[in-house]
C-alpha cells in the first residue's frame, strides 16, 4: 500500500478535537472509564471525558440503542477552514446535518463510509514534537522500580489516535488524503492503514481496518512509558475487565500497547512511545506483509480482536 502524490491535498487538518460515542448504558460506561483513569463529568445525559493532564474534552459518551460512533470532530487552523471545506466537497464529501444534541459548530459532512465528521477551527491537540522517553537507566546501587503499593494508577494523558472499520480501505484512505490532507504512514494492503497529520502528529492520527461494514474499533490514549501500560493492564483486570490484547509492542508506530475490551466489544488502548512524524517530513511509508504489520512482540492476537460488534 503506497500513497500517491496525485492524491496530496493543499490543505489539511491538524488534530482530532474529540469523538462522540453512543453506548447502551452510561452506568456501565462510568464504571469502565473511571477504572481506565479518566476524569468524568456527567452533564445533560452524557459523560464528558477529560484527562488529569488537561481540561480539554477528549470524548463525549451518550446513551443509545447500541454502541456506535455518533461523530468525529477534527480541528484545523483558522486560515485553512474555508479552503478545507471546499476541498472536502470537491473530494466527494457529502454535506450533512449536525449531529443530534451537538453543541459545537463547524462544517458537518460524511466520509464514503457514512461516518459523520465535523470540521472546526480549534487548538492543535496532536503533539508538535516527540516527547523524551521517561524511562532512563538509573545509577548503580539504586532500585529501578518502586514497590507495587507505591505505584500511581495509570491515567491517560491525551488522545493519540482512533481506528475504525471500513469495507473499503483503498477508497477511504484516498478520501482522507484528498479531502482532509492526511498522509499514509504505513499499511498492509486489504488489512489495515495508518494515516498521520501533515502539521506534526503521532505516526497515526486515524487508522482503518478492513471489515464487512463501518464500525468503531478503538481509541488510543498516550501514557508516559511501558510501565504505565503494564500498570494499566493490571488496573483494568482488577476492575473486572480481563479481555483485550497486550502487553506488547507494535511494529507500525512502534508503540507499547495494552488494549482493554469495553462492555460493547470495542477497545481503549494504553499507548506509550509511539513514532512521531514532524511537520513536512516524508515518512517512509510502506506496504507491509500481514505478519509484520501488527506487533514485534507480545501475546498472540485474540480471535475476537478484529470482530466488528456493531454488525
Amino acid at each position: 500500500m503506497t500513497s500517491s502524490t496525485a492524491d496530496r491535498a493543499t490543505f489539511g487538518v491538524h488534530s482530532i478535537d474529540h469523538f462522540t460515542l453512543e453506548v447502551p448504558s452510561l452506568a456501565e460506561a462510568t464504571h469502565f472509564l473511571t477504572a481506565f483513569g479518566f476524569a468524568l463529568e456527567a452533564q445533560a445525559g452524557q459523560l464528558l471525558l477529560r484527562t488529569p493532564a488537561s481540561n480539554h474534552i477528549w470524548a463525549r459518551i451518550r446513551e443509545g440503542a447500541r454502541k456506535r460512533l455518533a461523530y468525529l470532530a477534527l480541528n484545523c487552523f483558522a486560515d485553512d477552514f474555508e479552503p478545507l471545506r471546499a476541498q472536502i466537497v470537491q473530494a466527494g464529501g457529502r454535506v450533512a446535518a449536525a449531529a443530534a444534541q451537538a453543541t459545537v459548530e463547524g462544517f458537518w459532512f460524511e466520509d464514503p463510509d457514512g461516518n459523520l465528521l465535523l470540521l472546526r477551527v480549534g487548538e492543535k491537540t496532536s503533539p508538535s514534537y516527540r516527547a523524551k522517553p521517561r524511562l532512563v537507566a538509573g545509577p548503580a546501587r539504586t532500585r529501578g522500580a518502586c514497590v507495587r503499593a507505591e505505584a500511581p494508577p495509570a491515567r491517560p494523558q491525551r488522545l493519540s489516535h482512533v481506528l475504525m472499520f471500513t469495507p473499503d480501505i483503498a477508497r477511504v484512505v484516498s478520501f482522507y488524503e484528498r479531502a482532509l490532507g492526511m498522509r499514509l504512514s504505513d499499511g498492509s494492503a486489504g488489512i489495515v492503514a495508518f494515516l498521520h497529520g501533515r502539521h506534526g502528529s503521532d505516526h497515526h492520527l486515524i487508522a482503518f481496518a478492513q471489515g464487512d461494514a463501518k464500525g468503531w474499533h478503538h481509541s488510543a490514549w498516550d501514557v508516559p512509558d511501558v510501565d504505565v501500560v503494564g500498570i494499566g493492564k493490571m488496573q483494568m483486570q482488577q476492575a473486572g475487565y480481563t479481555q483485550g490484547w497486550g502487553v506488547g509492542r507494535h511494529v507500525l508506530g512502534s508503540n507499547y500497547f495494552q488494549y482493554v475490551r469495553d462492555p460493547w466489544g470495542s477497545y481503549w488502548e494504553y499507548s506509550a512511545d509511539i513514532d512521531f512524524v514532524p511537520p513536512g517530513f516524508e515518512w517512509p511509508s510502506g506496504d507491509h506483509a500481514p505478519e509484520n504489520s501488527l506487533y514485534l512482540w507480545g501475546p498472540d492476537v485474540p480471535a475476537y480482536f478484529f470482530e466488528n460488534t456493531e454488525h
